[in-house]
């Protein structure tokens, strides 16, 4: 359902009708509607956003999916606080945070989850493989690697769980800025997004 902030139905909303917390990252808008994009969620799906920064996944994909449940999972408290102000900000409901630690905390989230989207995490592979016990069958995980290392990591892992469907993006964003008199095309950080499905 559509908030008084960003009173559409698609998903995009800018950048900077987010609240921010300085170096608390935030996927930015052009990477977040391929995040969404990826996990495929339906109307009544579960989801756990792990690692949800400034909380632009539950905002978003909460108002895309109100009869849905969102459960955001940041371990720092000041963070979790941020996420909450950001679902008041635009009026979602269906979002539970969660603060702990991934892996350890997540056997005690409530619900398993029919989609997974795992943003960063110093311990990617124990994450990934922690989520795989609890994910429902047909299930699918969506995760970001912003280096190789992280890439190859997560890779590596969903062939160990055997996961099906595998997809690989990298996005490649530029967005039109103002520099003092001139108007330039400036990069957005590339960034690697990662699918793939337990199909039992």
């Amino acid at each position: 359902m559509p908030s008084q902030l960003w009173p559409y139905v698609t998903p995009g909303i800018p950048d900077d009708l987010f609240e921010r917390l300085p170096g608390i990252p935030l996927s930015k808008r052009e990477v977040r509607l391929l995040l969404i994009s990826s996990l495929r969620l339906e109307p009544n799906s579960v989801l756990w956003d792990i690692g949800a920064g400034t909380g632009t996944i539950p905002v978003e994909t909460g108002l895309l999916c109100p009869q849905g449940r969102i459960v955001a999972v940041e371990r720092d408290g000041e963070v979790a606080s941020l996420i909450r102000r950001n679902c008041d900000r635009f009026g979602v409901g269906n979002v539970e945070v969660i603060e702990g630690s991934a892996p350890e905390c997540l056997k005690d989230l409530p619900t398993p989850p029919h989609r997974v989207c795992i943003e960063g995490g110093r311990s990617m592979k124990a994450i990934l493989k922690e989520v795989w016990q609890y994910l429902q069958p047909e299930g699918r995980v969506v995760a970001t690697a912003a280096n190789l290392e992280i890439l190859y990591a997560i890779s590596e892992c969903f062939a160990e769980l055997q996961a099906r469907n595998i997809e690989v993006v990298q996005s490649a964003v530029n967005r039109l800025e103002t520099r003092g008199t001139h108007r330039t095309f400036v990069a957005v950080n590339p960034i690697f997004i990662l699918s793939g499905e337990k199909l039992d």
